[in-house]
């Protein structure tokens, strides 16, 4: 087993596919109710690395719920795994699939593959040998991902020449350089993030009646209620001007929407009134798409605002 996940899974899906055959083995994420294919040794479905499926009509959550074996060489024979929806739009003969746990046992994918003809009955035989795999993928996972959570730290430590010299949040250098370094994360392990973008709506109106002074203090009370509601693998910048932008790691859709009720109540919390618009970045739309998206709903948020007043 090599000490890289990404080249573990290849070669772990070579081996297996060399050992017990089938025409499909994968490595896959669930986040949420999508299930995103990370590695895919494919030899005839078309499945690539990216691709997401619901994560509900899978043999794979039957499995994890323990309605069916590792193992069925006839998916037929198995009650779970044949009516699961995806049978009804490709063809599965036959089954293999181990969950892939954190070391908390939360789920974080699985190791499975897919055969559209059923298998001689004594590949059950290996089941053993496969959800060790499965264990060691997760064990070899684990200590990478907490060696990228070290590098993360170190990330936000090393860039003190990217501070906003204000309100001592990143500045867009920093903001720009973290954002390539997360989306290296997000497209090897299909972490799911959040970005947000703010924009004061006040801070002219200050300048221009209390003086740059004031203006300056609504800068700084908004740093500071933005740095309350992160976390420390976060990151939080000061654009420019009046603009702040936020990018919340490893937070999914559920977590981001709790996130951003506490990102209002905290800025009224320091009588800052800002508009906000939040993307979640996902397969198909990464970090840069996802901040254009998410300064698009602010825009949007501030016009109604406009528009109300």
């Amino acid at each position: 087993m090599m000490n890289d996940f990404a080249a573990a899974s290849k070669a772990t899906m070579q081996f297996l596919r060399q050992r017990l055959g089938f025409k499909l083995w994968m490595v896959t994420r669930t986040d949420g109710k999508d299930w995103i294919v990370l590695f895919a040794d494919d030899h005839g479905y078309g499945v690539k690395a990216g691709q997401v499926y619901s994560w509900a009509e899978t043999l794979c959550s039957r499995m994890v719920e323990g309605q069916g074996p590792h193992i069925a060489p006839d998916v037929t024979s198995e009650p779970a795994y044949a009516q699961a929806p995806i049978t009804d739009k490709i063809k599965v003969g036959a089954y293999v699939g181990v969950p892939l746990r954190r070391a908390d046992g939360t789920l974080f994918g699985t190791l499975c593959a897919i055969d559209p003809e059923p298998q001689p009955e004594r590949i059950r035989e290996d089941k053993d040998m496969v959800v060790l795999m499965g264990e060691l993928l997760g064990g070899l996972l684990e200590a990478e991902l907490a060696n990228a959570e070290n590098v993360r730290k170190a990330e936000r430590m090393d860039v003190d020449i990217t501070r906003d010299e204000l309100t001592g949040l990143y500045n867009r250098r920093g903001w720009d350089m973290l954002m390539v370094r997360e989306e290296e994360r997000c497209r090897r392990y299909g972490h799911p993030a959040c970005v947000v973008s703010i924009d004061l709506d006040d801070l002219k109106f200050y300048n221009d009646t209390q003086g740059y002074a004031s203006g300056d203090a609504l800068l700084i009370r908004c740093s500071k209620a933005l740095k309350e509601v992160t976390r420390g693998s976060d990151v939080v910048a000061r654009m420019g001007g009046d603009e702040f932008a936020m990018l919340m790691v490893e937070c999914d859709y559920f977590d981001a929407q709790a996130m951003l009720l506490r990102v209002q109540e905290t800025l009224a919390g320091y009588d800052v009134r800002a508009s906000i618009g939040m993307a979640m970045r996902k397969p198909g739309i990464d970090l840069e798409e996802a901040l254009a998206i998410a300064d698009a709903e602010m825009y949007r948020a501030k016009r109604s605002r406009k528009v109300l007043n």
